[in-house]
C-alpha cells in the first residue's frame, strides 16, 4: 500500500491523498459504501463502480459465520467471490462481536461469543481475526479491538484501551499476507488522554494505517467533534486516517475538515430502505404524502440514475408497495449523493477553497430549515 498527499486547505486541516492498493487507486478523502455479507445491499458491483465507488468494506464477523472464510479463500478470495476489482477493507469484527452476539465474554486472550444466527459458541481472538481477514484477501485488515459502549467509566475505558493495545500487538506479529495493508485502532472513549495513550502506543507498534473506533455510539455530537478534532492532526501525517462507522453528511464534512481521509457507515444505504433520501439541503422521507403527486426528482440537478428517470411520486409509490425496486433505487441515489460530496470536497481542497464550500454546504442546510419553518423534511 502506497499514500501519497497530493494538496492541503490553507484554511483548515482538510488534506487531499491518492491510495494505491494492489486493486487499483484511491482518491481520498473517500466514502467506503458497506459490503457486510460480500454485498452493497441491493445493488451490483458493476452499479457501485458506474456510481464511482473504487473501495468498499467487508465485514469479518459476518463472513467468518457465513459462508465461512476459508470457503471464500477456496473461491478464490472475497474479490472473486463477489465480482469486485476494487479495493476491500475489512474491519476485525470486534464492533460485531460486541454488538449483535446474543453473548459475549471479554477475555485476555480474545472473546468468546455465540452466533446471532444459530446460537453456536465460537472464540474471536487477534491471531483469528488475521487469519480470517488472510484468507478473504482484503486489502486493508484492520486489527481486533474492543469497541466500547458508551456511556463507559473512565476505569473500564482506560483497561478496555490497553488490552485493545496488547492484541493490535498481536494481530501485527500475526500478519499473513505481504500484500494486505494493516491499520491499527485507535480506542479510548470520549477521553482524550486515553485516546492520545493509545496513539502513542500504536504508533510504537507501527501499522500501515490508523483509525478511530467507538464513535458514533451514543456519545453526543460533541463530545465525538471534539475526539475528531483532537485525534486526527495526532494521527500520523503519512499515513492514511479512517474514522469507522460515521456517518452523516455533516459529520464527513466535518471529519474532512479535522484531517480524516476515510469514512464508512451505512447510513446511505439502510436509510435508503428506510425510505430517507440525501439532498443537498437536507434529507426527505419519500413516504411523506406531499411526494404522491410530484413529478420532481429527488433533487433537481442530480445526475444519479434515479433522477435522470423517476418521480418522487413513483419512488413514493414504489416504496409504499413494498416493491424491491424502491430499495435499489433510493439505495443507487443515496451511494450516488454520499460519493459526489466527498468528490465535492476533494475538489475544493485541490483548489484551496474548503472553507468556502463548507460554507455554502451549510447555507444550503440552514435555507432549506428556515424554508420550512424549522420543521419538515430538511433534517440532517
Amino acid at each position: 500500500m502506497k499514500f501519497d498527499m497530493i494538496a492541503r486547505d490553507p484554511s483548515s486541516r482538510a488534506r487531499r491523498g491518492r491510495l494505491q492498493t494492489a486493486h487499483g487507486t484511491i482518491e481520498t478523502p473517500v466514502f467506503m459504501p458497506v459490503g457486510t455479507q460480500a454485498t452493497v445491499k441491493s445493488v451490483s458491483p458493476d452499479e457501485l463502480e458506474d456510481l464511482g465507488a473504487r473501495i468498499i468494506l467487508g465485514n469479518t464477523y459476518h463472513l467468518y459465520l457465513r459462508p465461512g472464510a476459508e470457503r471464500i479463500a477456496r473461491l478464490g478470495g472475497l474479490h472473486a467471490f463477489m465480482h469486485w476489482d476494487g479495493s476491500i477493507l475489512t474491519d476485525s469484527g470486534g464492533f460485531q462481536v460486541f454488538s449483535l452476539a446474543k453473548i459475549n465474554k471479554i477475555e485476555e486472550g480474545g472473546v468468546v461469543f455465540q452466533s446471532h444466527i444459530d446460537g453456536s459458541r465460537h472464540m474471536l481472538d487477534p491471531e483469528g481475526a488475521m487469519r480470517i481477514q488472510g484468507h478473504l484477501g482484503s486489502d486493508i485488515a484492520m486489527c481486533f479491538d474492543e469497541c466500547t459502549s458508551y456511556p463507559v467509566t473512565y476505569d473500564y475505558a482506560a483497561g478496555s484501551m490497553q488490552r485493545t493495545v496488547r492484541w493490535a500487538a498481536r494481530c501485527k506479529a500475526a500478519r499473513t499476507r505481504e500484500d494486505q495493508a494493516v491499520f491499527g485502532i485507535v480506542q479510548g472513549s470520549v477521553f482524550s488522554d486515553l485516546r492520545m495513550s493509545c496513539l502513542e502506543q500504536l504508533m510504537d507498534i507501527g501499522f500501515d494505517g490508523y483509525a478511530l473506533g467507538s464513535l458514533s455510539v451514543g456519545e453526543s455530537k460533541d463530545e465525538m467533534l471534539s475526539v475528531l478534532e483532537t485525534l486526527a492532526p495526532a494521527l500520523p501525517e503519512g499515513a492514511p486516517r479512517y474514522v469507522m462507522g460515521v456517518g452523516t453528511p455533516e459529520d464527513l464534512v466535518e471529519g474532512v475538515r479535522a484531517g480524516v481521509d476515510m469514512f464508512d457507515c451505512v447510513m446511505p444505504t439502510r436509510n435508503a430502505r428506510n425510505g430517507m433520501l440525501f439532498t443537498s439541503s437536507g434529507s426527505i422521507q419519500i413516504k411523506n404524502s406531499r411526494y404522491a403527486d410530484d413529478p420532481e426528482p429527488i433533487e433537481t440537478g442530480c445526475t444519479c440514475y434515479t433522477c435522470r428517470r423517476f418521480s418522487r411520486a413513483y419512488l413514493r409509490h414504489l416504496f409504499m408497495a413494498r416493491e424491491i425496486l424502491a430499495y435499489r433505487l433510493n439505495t443507487l441515489h443515496n451511494l450516488h449523493y454520499y460519493l459526489a460530496l466527498m468528490a465535492g470536497m476533494r475538489d475544493a481542497i485541490e483548489k484551496g477553497t474548503f472553507e468556502e464550500w463548507r460554507g455554502r454546504f451549510y447555507s444550503l442546510r440552514d435555507g432549506a430549515a428556515e424554508a420550512q419553518g424549522g420543521t419538515g423534511d430538511a433534517g440532517p
